[in-house]
């Protein structure tokens, strides 16, 4: 699904729907991310985006410091309480490019599908400064995909898209494709342009099956769909929980799940 500039504020309308229904992230991934760059008691950590705290858990059974930089003021609040028992976990209710951190002061920063809300230069710029020598950036984001084994329902939801989502927004969806391991190198050696080194990359897969009602709660998490006049969104919804239904009643989410690792010099 596209990813449309200025609807950031969309996410904190549905912060206890998002953390419901977003996934975390497969344990391989962290297990990469911690053998790049070893993180526990004493090492300073920052997440970008925390959203409804996907990807904060496993950061924090480290045992290390983690500051997280969340722009809706309902997702702070929901990752204060979520989190209260972690006397090393903060929240910092801001945009990221808009707050202030000591340079070369960060062992880890790392932004879970949130990076991209951050125009290029200034992200990697920023994260690079508060690195410490040897400090570690981790950027991954998951990418789901259609039901490929049930193809008439993917055809009917497509169709819809193209009644609905593109009739809104006024213009042709790109052809959706799935996140290739091109695309994951290419995002990966941004951080090159930028003075990072030891630039790695990998892919994950899972999959994830949803009822009716559940799919249609979960597209209302996306910031694009939330956007959509209320009206048009719940005639769009309404056929698509109405599709999944003809078509057996759940359906599929083939998910792939990129990782950029980068270490600053």
């Amino acid at each position: 699904m596209p990813v449309i500039r200025g609807l950031g504020w969309t996410f904190d309308t549905v912060a206890s729907t998002y953390e419901k229904f977003r996934p975390g992230y497969v344990p391989e991934l962290y297990k990469m991310i911690f053998e790049y760059i070893p993180i526990g008691p004493g090492s300073e950590v920052v997440e970008m985006g925390s959203g409804g705290g996907q990807a904060t858990a496993p950061m924090l059974t480290t045992g290390c410091k983690l500051t997280a930089v969340e722009y809706g003021e309902k997702f702070s609040n929901l990752l204060r309480e979520k989190f209260k028992e972690y006397k090393d976990f903060s929240v910092v209710t801001a945009k990221f490019e808009e707050t202030e951190f000591a340079p070369d002061s960060c062992d880890l920063v790392f932004a879970a599908s949130a990076f991209h809300w951050v125009p290029e230069e200034i992200g990697y710029r920023k994260v690079y400064e508060m690195l410490k020598h040897g400090g570690a950036f981790a950027r991954f984001a998951n990418h789901p995909y259609r039901d490929k084994g049930n193809t008439a329902l993917a055809e009917e939801i497509d169709a819809l898209y193209d009644q609905y989502y593109d009739g809104f927004y006024g213009k042709k969806s790109p052809p959706l494709t799935e996140f290739t391991e091109e695309q994951a190198r290419d995002r990966a050696m941004i951080a090159e342009k930028y003075g990072f080194t030891d630039i790695r990359y990998a892919l994950f897969h899972r999959q994830r099956t949803f009822t009716a009602d559940e799919y249609v709660e979960l597209l209302g998490t996306y910031s694009d769909h939330i956007a959509i006049e209320e009206s048009i969104r719940k005639v769009f919804f309404e056929k698509i929980r109405q599709a999944i239904l003809h078509h057996g009643g759940t359906i599929t989410i083939y998910d792939t799940i990129d990782l950029q690792l980068a270490r600053k010099r």
